[in-house]
């Protein structure tokens, strides 16, 4: 199944704070597997369809169905977060089944697919919130199987430029989905409905090149499995004991209570701007053309010079973005800095983590292994979600940023003294 199944006698010395190569890793590090490739195609095509219904919701929301920014926040929370209650349970499936990584991936892909169509008839709180609770539980499924698969088809002193080619045809995607659902929507009388439509629509797509071009089977994670333990949800969570690996998951749960989510990074800059209704869906297009570019460029820096050095780099390139909007400039050029230092932060940190995660991880249990790092995450944000959204309804908007800010600055001086530092043997 894994491309980087030819590679596997070849020695190799990764670490998070850096990477021990020999000489004849250069002729390696130049190769992105296939099923990296295939799985980028996939993602690509899948948030065309997420960022069409993400760049018009928070309006959706806010301005056409009147939500407060609390119960925003909720609904935000409940989209960003909900998938960290499932993300154990797919990365645990697929482990169990060696070659089932696809299949879990696969089944998640499909209902996130499926929630798309509901969004038609969902026009008040409750029913919205389920459908995005099951949109997001698709994402959960299959967000560690899909992580595993690139990490198992890559080597440890690539992996992090593997990691940034996936996030940047991702992230292509995600420049194209806030462009679609501006055209839908000036296009159209009923703009929203046409965009969960064609949206849905895209989502299939998404599913078809998954079925037909990820392989589904064999490779090092099944022949892993097959000689060790039938991986276990202790097994799992016994990972945690590891020194390295549950720094950085500590890391990122800290980081992630202070991190702002996404839509209300837009909102703020709408309120800061007065930027028209008309134009809001195109404010996600600055940090996707900053994630794009320097996704590969900054997993290749995280590979050479240290994936633990890349990913707080790009949390203080938020801090930088957050301190921007708290300031008094109105400047034209403000909307263009905030969200390119929005787009670094997501370039240095998303596959970035991943990488680093792995190298800590065993084959057989590697989507459990990312799966408890990303469950910290979700599960943080998801907690700034409802407070940020709280701060805003009580003490207004910029209160909520400054608190959020702070929050920041010092959770990201605390992951300085948590550091990763053991060299894990590829």
């Amino acid at each position: 199944m894994y491309v980087a199944d030819s590679r596997a006698s070849t020695p190799a010395t990764a670490s998070v704070e850096g990477t021990a190569r020999p000489a004849t890793a250069g002729r390696y590090r130049s190769t992105i597997a296939p099923t990296v490739l295939a799985l980028g195609t996939v993602s690509l095509v899948t948030d065309v369809s997420s960022e069409m219904v993400t760049a018009v919701l928070p309006l959706y929301l806010v301005a056409g169905l009147g939500l407060s920014p609390l119960g925003f926040g909720l609904l935000d929370g409940v989209y960003n977060g909900f998938s960290a209650f499932v993300r154990l349970a797919g990365g645990h499936l697929a482990d169990r089944g060696g070659g089932r990584h696809k299949w879990v991936a696969g089944a998640g892909y499909a209902l996130s697919a499926l929630c798309k169509p509901l969004l038609l008839v969902a026009h008040s709180l409750t029913p919205i919130g389920l459908v995005l609770a099951a949109d997001r539980t698709g994402k959960g499924l299959r967000t560690a199987p899909r992580d595993a698969l690139i990490s198992l088809s890559s080597t440890p002193e690539n992996r992090g430029r593997a990691f940034g080619v996936h996030r940047a045809m991702d992230t292509a995607g995600a420049l194209l989905g806030p462009l679609a659902a501006f055209l839908i929507l000036r296009a159209t009388v009923d703009g929203y409905d046409a965009v969960f439509t064609v949206s849905f629509c895209v989502a299939v797509l998404g599913v078809l090149i998954l079925v037909l071009f990820v392989p589904g089977g064999g490779g090092r994670a099944e022949t892993a499995a097959s000689s060790t333990a039938r991986p276990t949800l202790r097994a799992a969570l016994a990972l945690l004991a590891d020194r390295d690996l549950r720094r950085l998951t500590v890391c990122a749960l800290l980081l992630g209570l202070a991190t702002v989510s996404d839509s209300f990074v837009y909102l703020l800059l709408q309120h800061r701007l007065g930027v028209p209704d008309r134009w809001f869906a195109l404010l996600p297009l600055g940090t996707a053309a900053a994630f794009l570019l320097l996704a590969v460029p900054l997993g290749r820096l995280a590979d050479r010079w240290g994936r633990w050095r890349v990913f707080l780099t790009g949390h203080g390139a938020l801090l930088l973005a957050y301190a921007l909007l708290l300031t008094s400039w109105h400047g034209t050029a403000l909307p263009y800095a905030v969200l390119a230092l929005h787009g670094t932060f997501y370039a240095a940190t998303d596959g970035v983590l991943m990488a680093a995660a792995s190298d800590s991880v065993p084959e057989a249990l590697r989507s459990s292994g990312l799966a408890l790092v990303q469950t910290g995450q979700a599960a943080a944000r998801f907690a700034c979600s409802l407070g940020f959204g709280a701060a805003w309804t009580l003490w207004g908007d910029r209160t909520a940023l400054s608190v959020s800010a702070v929050a920041l600055a010092v959770c990201a001086v605390y992951a300085l003294t948590l550091r990763p530092s053991r060299k894990a043997a590829a």
